[in-house]
């Protein structure tokens, strides 16, 4: 009965890795389709045909200052997430979570500003931007906060927060599919791949408002114990 009981928690946390292995996985494969398009304008000098292109060509550095460290962010948060790994290389989890937290506080600043540079989506996208983007920097600021105070369980709280918002970037790519999809299948609008301008501010605030939620869902099904080895800092 001990041994079923002391697999139970294993077999709950499966579903949620292969969610983020998935949208982890979204997330990389629009950067390099990014990259893909963005290069070649940027090295030759020419202009893409979408305006949305257009905006990441004509402010290269503000866009990668957001997107490289926010990948990098995504990729090594997982890791700092893993009791395993904070446990057997406490020094590489301290270590990690310092580049990771400068990146992901870089990566968060930036979203807000691009949130008005880059307003494709116009008002309901930079409000989303804004909002959730200062929630994600909240989240590391406090987290940061926790465990410079030594409150260990309520850093991985904020931590767990913050990654729950970063990682619905690669939820919201899956509604402005979703409302491409139906543009296309039901409004007979082809010839295009871009979804309609104000749908796309709707997923920004469907996909980020989507994982808030469900982060304070896991942190109510997996309340953290106050004990843990190690120190004060990440």
């Amino acid at each position: 009965m001990a041994g079923a009981t002391a697999e139970r928690p294993a077999r709950r946390v499966r579903p949620v890795g292969v969610v983020v292995a998935v949208l982890t996985t979204v997330v990389l494969v629009f950067f390099v389709l990014r990259l893909v398009t963005d290069v070649p304008h940027l090295v030759d000098g020419t202009v893409p045909d979408d305006d949305l292109a257009e905006l990441y060509v004509a402010h290269p550095w503000l866009a990668y200052g957001h997107m490289v460290p926010g990948v990098l962010y995504l990729l090594g948060a997982p890791l700092q997430m893993s009791a395993r790994v904070r446990d057997r290389h406490l020094r590489l989890h301290r270590r990690l979570g310092r580049v990771l937290l400068a990146s992901g506080l870089l990566s968060g600043v930036l979203a807000v500003v691009l949130g008005f540079v880059f307003a494709w989506g116009g008002g309901a996208e930079t409000s989303a931007t804004l909002v959730f983007g200062a929630w994600f920097v909240l989240c590391l600021a406090l987290a940061l906060r926790a465990v410079r105070s030594g409150r260990i369980a309520d850093h991985r709280r904020w931590m767990v927060r913050a990654f729950a918002v970063g990682l619905g970037v690669g939820t919201i790519r899956l509604w402005v599919g979703l409302f491409t999809g139906v543009q296309l299948g039901l409004l007979g609008m082809g010839g295009t791949t871009m979804p309609l301008r104000a749908t796309f501010g709707v997923a920004f605030w469907l996909g980020l408002s989507m994982h808030v939620v469900a982060g304070e869902w896991w942190l109510r099904r997996r309340p953290m114990s106050p004990a843990t080895p190690g120190g004060r800092s990440t």
